[in-house]
């Protein structure tokens, strides 16, 4: 009787043996596919790195939308400038016009966001710059006789200059990294080509 007891303890151990091993077996071979298995790191990495990726491909979208708009200010002052320097003698249906260009060249941004200023300058003997006439497309015109600050390059006494200015309230498209409204500005100063001075007429 002791020998068969002894015979089923030693089968049972055995058997708790070869468990036990089969186990472990596969503890290892689980732990072995784990340490090969890519796939949930790739899309842990890739979880992190979105909203970072995310960040820049919008700051990248807007602030080249930002420089666009703001390279169609620039533009734009330029182009008021150089039309109303062709004149002698500009009326109100002629500035009119040249202001009105403006939308043709902020397209497609809203011209609603827009400001621009046309005026002529007149230089004294001591080089000071003072406002001649003044017109504006929604925006305020200078007051005529008001000083005006200009570079000391065209500071030429007794004679005329031509000030185009032009504001612009941009939007970003996202607003997701430039917030708010951003506020872009140029100024041209040039020269009458036609005549010395340009008159303002009223017709």
């Amino acid at each position: 009787m002791s020998r068969v007891m002894k015979k089923a303890a030693a089968d049972a151990a055995d058997a708790v043996t070869a468990v036990a091993n089969l186990l472990a077996t596969r503890a290892m071979q689980c732990t072995a596919r784990f340490r090969h298995e890519c796939r949930g790191v790739a899309a842990i990495e890739f979880a992190m790195l979105l909203p970072v990726m995310l960040t820049l491909y919008l700051g990248i979208a807007e602030a080249s939308q930002g420089i666009a708009a703001h390279r169609k200010v620039t533009l734009t002052a330029h182009t008021l400038a150089d039309l109303t320097t062709q004149y002698t003698d500009v009326n109100n249906a002629e500035m009119s016009n040249i202001l009105n260009g403006a939308s043709a060249i902020m397209a497609p941004y809203p011209i609603a966001n827009l400001q621009a200023v046309v005026s002529e300058l007149s230089i004294n003997a001591q080089g000071q710059a003072s406002v001649v006439w003044s017109d504006t497309l929604n925006g305020t015109a200078r007051t005529a006789g008001q000083v005006v600050d200009i570079p000391a390059s065209m500071a030429i006494p007794n004679t005329f200059l031509v000030l185009a200015e032009v504001k612009y309230n941009y939007n970003p498209t996202y607003g997701y990294v430039l917030t708010g409204t951003l506020t872009l500005q140029d100024q041209f100063f040039m020269l009458p080509r036609q005549s010395t001075s340009i008159a303002r007429t009223a017709s």
